[in-house]
């Protein structure tokens, strides 16, 4: 008798235990099913909060240069920021910009303008079309904010530090700038100086920065604003 019943508790233990197992995988895998179903909304969450932040990041600059003109020494250039140098001399330095730029480039009243969300700067998207000295540049920028280029009346000569960040680490159309700009510039002024000696420029053709007299161009910039 003993031996009847053992043989039949067995199987029912053994049919009780897999339905415990059934229902414990099936509600296993409801967990799991929702676990993914959260993992898909959050990233829908995720992929729209991107998508914001890019268009945030249109309006707000990641990164500010210096705007305010100085006097700038060899060391000085050499230690500038967002910049890797390829060598050193006497007159500058080869190298390029680690500026990871967000260019865009506009039409505002016929005037064309390249706009660097990176930075918040506004450049003139080519520039003079003379080779001219340091104070007939700063002549002919005052003739275009006469004239109110694109609407605005506030450009300037680059610091040495938003003109370098224009340098790319290969060249480009055979210059080392984005092709977004006019490539008639291969050089221009900063209104930065180096003692009485010179002032800063960049040069596109080569893929550094010097101090001397000599004629460069000139590519214009502003800050952007609120209302740009």
């Amino acid at each position: 008798m003993k031996n009847k019943n053992s043989k039949v508790f067995l199987p029912r233990f053994l049919f009780i235990l897999g339905t415990i197992f059934l229902v414990s995988e099936d509600n296993a895998q409801a967990r799991n099913l929702n676990y993914y179903k959260l993992s898909g909304y959050e990233s829908r969450v995720q992929f729209i909060k991107q998508e914001a932040w890019k268009s945030a990041s249109k309006k707000t600059p990641r990164m500010s240069l210096r705007s305010s003109y100085r006097n700038l020494s060899l060391s000085q250039v050499h230690s500038l920021p967002y910049v890797s140098l390829r060598k050193k001399d006497e007159w500058g330095f080869y190298g390029y910009s680690t500026v990871d730029h967000n260019y865009e480039k506009k039409s505002i009243n016929g005037d064309s303008v390249v706009i660097d969300h990176t930075t918040g700067l506004m450049w003139h998207q080519s520039g003079s079309s003379d080779y001219i000295s340091w104070n007939g540049a700063k002549d002919w920028i005052r003739n275009l904010n006469n004239r109110g280029y694109a609407g605005y009346k506030d450009w300037r000569l680059p610091t040495l530090e938003e003109a370098v960040s224009q340098l790319e680490p290969q060249r480009r159309k055979n210059l080392y700038v984005d092709p977004v700009f006019h490539d008639e510039q291969w050089g221009i002024w900063t209104g930065d100086i180096h003692g009485s000696d010179g002032a800063w420029s960049v040069y596109f053709s080569l893929g550094n920065v010097r101090w001397n007299v000599k004629n460069r161009f000139v590519r214009p910039v502003r800050l952007l604003n609120d209302a740009t």
